[in-house]
């Protein structure tokens, strides 16, 4: 699919620290889950990685997410911590690639800040809408299920690291033609970029769980531009020992070229 580089950086989207007394209590009522995704190129010809997704929650409320980023062979090039305790739907997250980047978003002195790359961390002002970051907006979906499979569109602000700032997506639904669905969602930046790029494409089954996305992911090629991709989540989330989270974080980084 092609787009201009202009449309491309508009379309990027694409941790915070407790005592461990306060931990402790908590992360031993939780439940631990993980789901695993294939990420394939547009023609599905390849696989381009997979994620490891371990989710920590609180009956249906999520606590903290751990994913890795594997190569086709296995072995893990970045690693995101997301925690959800200061807000489910604009969550502090900070990403490592091994082959180079990073990005994020964390709570400060009353400020938001997000950062990319090397440049430091810039504060986002004021959203104009409900602000959205990350693997928030699979929460957004849940909590706004009516209104977002109505389909009218919701305006969301939706937090750029890369940008440094957050931009207005509009976001479609369309409701499920059976009742085994799937439910099918459209995020599309507002305005007259919205013309320009394309938009990134969700699916969700009736239990409101993803199974599919299509478009440009947080992943990055060897020539730093954000990798398009159809992730499919098979599976649906299965309960583990949370010994895996330790293990998850402590799991080195390798470089490697994706797709190969």
């Amino acid at each position: 699919m092609g787009m201009n580089r202009t449309s491309r950086h508009a379309l990027r989207l694409a941790p915070c620290v407790f005592a461990f007394c306060l931990l402790a209590p908590l992360h031993a009522r939780a439940t631990l889950l993980a789901v695993d995704g294939d990420a394939r190129s547009p023609d599905h010809a390849r696989l381009l990685y997979r994620e490891s997704h371990l989710i920590r929650q609180d009956g249906d409320r999520p606590l903290e997410r751990l994913v890795l980023y594997r190569c086709p062979d296995g072995r893990a090039f970045a690693r995101k911590r997301i925690d959800y305790r200061t807000s489910a739907l604009a969550p502090e997250f900070e990403m490592v690639d091994a082959r180079g980047h990073r990005e994020g978003l964390r709570r400060q002195g009353g400020r938001i800040l997000v950062w990319s790359g090397d440049d430091a961390p810039r504060a986002l002002s004021p959203p104009g809408g409900p602000l959205v970051a990350d693997a928030g907006f699979d929460e957004y979906l849940r909590r706004h299920w009516t209104t977002a499979t109505s389909g009218k569109p919701q305006v969301i602000a939706f937090a750029v690291p890369s940008y440094g700032r957050s931009l207005s997506f509009k976001v479609r639904g369309q409701p499920a033609r059976d009742a085994a669905g799937p439910h099918r969602f459209e995020l599309r930046l507002d305005g007259l970029l919205g013309r320009l790029a394309p938009p990134i494409q969700v699916e969700y089954d009736e239990q409101r769980r993803l199974r599919r996305f299509i478009g440009l992911t947080n992943i990055r090629d060897a020539r730093g531009d954000q990798i398009e991709a159809e992730i499919v989540f098979a599976d649906a989330p299965r309960q583990v020992d949370p010994g895996q989270w330790q293990a998850a974080s402590g799991t080195a980084l390798t470089n490697c070229t994706l797709g190969r």
